[in-house]
């Protein structure tokens, strides 16, 4: 008897007119999977083997899935396993930070083939817009060179900015890009790249690279903190990424909070005390350096008071945040993530141990409450990257609601 290997994927539907859905879930099957037979992938999306045949033969005559050589499993038939194309899609990320600009382009399966940075320059988006075309532009001059079939294969531009969003902000609030949201970006954008472009804030960028590429790969529900010039969330919901009404979900670095062993004091938002930028400022280090984060990690590895202090302070913060999100939410995980030196994550990952008592606490955990993600610059530009590919390719089940509310 054959052996019945445990496969993650998510349920189809053989109700009509959900055919767009069951080929997210194929491909997402795949996806996590890495190679699957017609028999496997039919058993786990609980899909009909017709159903299931159907839509392979669609996605090898679309370029996005390719047969391997049979394999047999003790007595029986042998069978053929597939697997995704990488070539089969392409996506472009870009990131828009306080002072640099960041690109990546990646295949169906996220892997990162050409990358682009360039420090943006005095004048706001008029001028700034300019730099990042630009650097759009190279990057995907670099991919054509090592994938030239991208260029007809392109499926978005996906582009991640600090936020919240739709907030009345001053314009020089160092914390908000109060010019960059009020310039036509995506317009500007797609204008320029003839792609499809849409936007999401950093946080939600950085979820995004995890549930594709990283800790988060595989997970239904999960939380990614986001520590980078700023503070933020990504909510990862029911295998779906969560914005909220316009977008904002997350934004846990504007919850207030009075300072620690400071009674009476002061309420000031949570990144004022646990982002890079506050640690940058401890630091006397300007945001702006391109060498800030070579600096940082310098400080963290030696004996800096300062550092220490930081962590401190950070750790106690962030401590209370994990309880709450674990109390709101119920996530599988926690990731802490973001555009920080690996070193100082570790530090401050180390220092929040232990964590508070939650409901997160049980015997049966399979992954751990708390864990460390994505710790390097380019962590939000390959979330970017990743939006267009997700977007196009991943199960939407709110889609499935609203196709079985017209037909009832």
């Amino acid at each position: 008897m054959n052996e019945m290997r445990p496969i993650r994927a998510k349920s189809g539907t053989n109700q009509e007119g959900t055919s767009a859905h069951n080929r997210r879930v194929m491909i997402d099957a795949l996806r996590l999977n890495g190679q699957l037979s017609r028999a496997d992938l039919a058993r786990a999306t609980a899909l009909t083997k017709q159903t299931v045949s159907n839509i392979i033969d669609e996605l090898e005559n679309d370029g996005l899935v390719t047969s391997l050589a049979a394999v047999r499993r003790g007595r029986g038939q042998p069978s053929t396993p597939y697997r995704l194309v990488p070539e089969g899609a392409f996506a472009i990320g870009l990131q828009i930070d306080r002072h640099v600009t960041r690109t990546i382009a990646v295949d169906l399966v996220g892997t990162v083939l050409a990358r682009g940075e360039a420090n943006l320059p005095a004048g706001g988006p008029e001028k700034g817009v300019e730099t990042i075309l630009t650097l759009i532009d190279e990057t995907r001059s670099e991919l054509a060179t090592i994938a030239p079939q991208s260029k007809d294969r392109f499926v978005g531009l996906g582009v991640a900015m600090p936020g919240p969003f739709g907030v009345e902000a001053d314009a020089d609030d160092p914390w908000m890009m109060a010019a960059w949201q009020s310039f036509p970006l995506l317009d500007t954008l797609s204008a320029g790249t003839g792609l499809d472009v849409r936007l999401q804030n950093d946080a939600a960028a950085a979820a995004t690279a995890e549930k594709m590429v990283g800790a988060a790969h595989g997970l239904d529900q999960a939380i990614c903190i986001y520590l980078g010039y700023g503070l933020g969330a990504g909510l990862i919901l029911n295998g779906e990424l969560y914005r909220g009404a316009h977008g904002n979900a997350g934004e846990i670095g504007m919850i207030l909070s009075p300072p620690r062993n400071v009674t009476g004091g002061p309420s000031a938002p949570l990144e004022h005390r646990a982002s890079i930028a506050s640690l940058s400022k401890i630091l006397d280090l300007d945001p702006a350096d391109p060498d800030l984060y070579r600096r940082i990690e310098a400080a963290a590895a030696a004996p800096d008071s300062r550092v220490a202090g930081w962590i401190a302070d950070a750790a106690f913060e962030l401590r209370a945040v994990i309880q709450i999100l674990e109390t709101v939410f119920d996530p599988q995980t926690i990731i802490l993530c973001g555009g920080m030196p690996s070193g100082l994550a570790r530090l401050l990952t180390d220092a929040i141990r232990p964590l508070l008592p939650s409901i997160a606490e049980r015997r049966t955990r399979t992954v751990p409450r708390l864990q460390l993600g994505f710790t390097d610059p380019w962590a939000v530009a390959i979330g970017a990257a990743a939006e267009p590919i997700s977007r196009t390719f991943d199960p939407r089940f709110s889609a499935i609601l609203k196709t079985r509310a017209g037909s009832s």
